[in-house]
């Protein structure tokens, strides 16, 4: 995967939490991943077909993810629950609709968000397709996105 098919979800992320959370995120150094290394409480996922293939996680520490959902919903929000998992669902698809529209050249589709909440759990890759993780700070606190895209080969 080129790595400059990441840079339209860094931008978007910058962009969406800039605008909706009224903070700055600000990316750290993307690494490959190796897959037991990466652990999160809340996850955002967006499927992406057409002529690529893969995915966007938005990736939360617990207490993260609370801070997210109670900037958004502008009421401070203590336990993980339904809120929870509808609003960091949405904030991985609006990063996804936004990166979207700077990928127009593979005709991307994007599914419906899935969120995977628990302690400590870890998001598998898809075989054969390396995935991109981008640590991301602000002053709310630490997380990650994960892109794994499978582009078609170049001639």
């Amino acid at each position: 995967m080129d790595v400059a098919y990441i840079n339209p979800f860094v931008v978007s992320t910058i962009e969406t939490f800039n605008k909706m959370l009224n903070t700055t995120a600000k990316p750290g150094k993307v690494v490959l991943k190796n897959d037991n290394l990466h652990s999160y409480d809340v996850s955002g996922i967006i499927g992406l077909s057409g002529e690529a293939q893969g995915s966007i996680c938005m990736s939360f520490p617990k207490i993260m993810a609370l801070k997210v959902v109670s900037a958004l919903v502008g009421t401070e929000i203590k336990i993980v629950g339904a809120e929870v998992a509808d609003c960091i669902g949405e904030v991985a698809n609006i990063i996804a609709g936004n990166a979207k529209q700077h990928l127009t050249q593979y005709n991307l589709s994007i599914s419906l968000p899935k969120v995977v909440m628990g302690k400590d759990h870890h998001i598998a890759s898809q075989r054969g397709v390396p995935t991109i993780v981008v640590p991301f700070e602000c002053p709310l606190g630490e997380f990650a996105m994960e892109v794994s895209l499978k582009t078609p080969e170049k001639s």
